[in-house]
């Protein structure tokens, strides 16, 4: 089902909408660039992706969004993505793009936006907070006003309350495949803002987010979907 420029796949489960991202993953995974999403959700599908290719030597992966936190600390989404995939795999991929997070937002912002140049990714993975935010892109910031730079600072929008670093619209819009996660009844009026027939707002990023050449895919659980008519 389409909606706003975005494909609806809903699935009964949570664990059904890791499934169907994972396999999205490990897709991929044979000869692409991938960027991860941070936060609780995706952890699941990163276990799923996995399991299905062992093997992502053909992959560059990458990140949307960092926490401004050292990578070894709980709360960075670098470490979460090395526990639950990267250490998984029997072959690493070709290259791992961290965001240096323990770098001030701004240092960090600018060393991985040369980085990725004008790269455009093949897959992009982003979540959908209940405020209606994804990658570090808050309802309203001001990091939703850049068209030029491909990696921008950002202020904490929630915990954990600390400065963050992100992908920008223009970046996140290149991607070939963006395929948004969500699952929960907590994130369902954020999903229908998102995903609905409502106008793109500033005050759920998520709506602003599209692929421009390629195509939009939200992958919901019942309970997520449920808002949506």
């Amino acid at each position: 089902m389409a909606r706003n420029d975005v494909e609806l796949l809903v699935v009964d489960t949570a664990e059904d909408a890791a499934q169907e991202a994972g396999a999205r993953l490990a897709a991929v995974a044979g000869g692409g660039h991938i960027a991860l999403a941070g936060g609780s959700t995706p952890r699941r599908s990163y276990e799923i992706a996995a399991a299905r290719r062992s093997d992502w030597s053909g992959a560059e992966v990458w990140w949307s969004d960092e926490r401004c936190v050292p990578p070894d600390d709980e709360r960075s989404n670098y470490e979460m993505a090395h526990e639950a995939l990267l250490a998984r795999l029997d072959v690493p991929p070709r290259a791992v793009h961290r965001i240096r997070g323990e770098l001030t937002p701004a240092e960090a912002a600018d060393d991985y936006a040369r980085e990725l140049d004008e790269r455009e990714l093949d897959l992009v993975l982003l979540g959908l907070g209940p405020d209606g935010h994804t990658a570090s892109l808050f309802p309203n910031s001001p990091a939703l006003n850049e068209r030029e730079r491909p990696v921008v600072a950002a202020e904490p929008g929630l915990e954990p309350f600390v400065p963050r670093v992100t992908f920008s619209l223009p970046a996140l819009g290149r991607a070939r495949i963006i395929v948004f996660l969500v699952a929960g009844e907590e994130k369902a009026a954020a999903a229908a803002r998102a995903f609905g027939d409502a106008e793109p707002d500033t005050s759920t990023p998520a709506s602003l987010v599209r692929s421009r050449a390629g195509e939009t895919i939200a992958i919901l659980d019942a309970a997520a979907a449920s808002r949506l008519s």
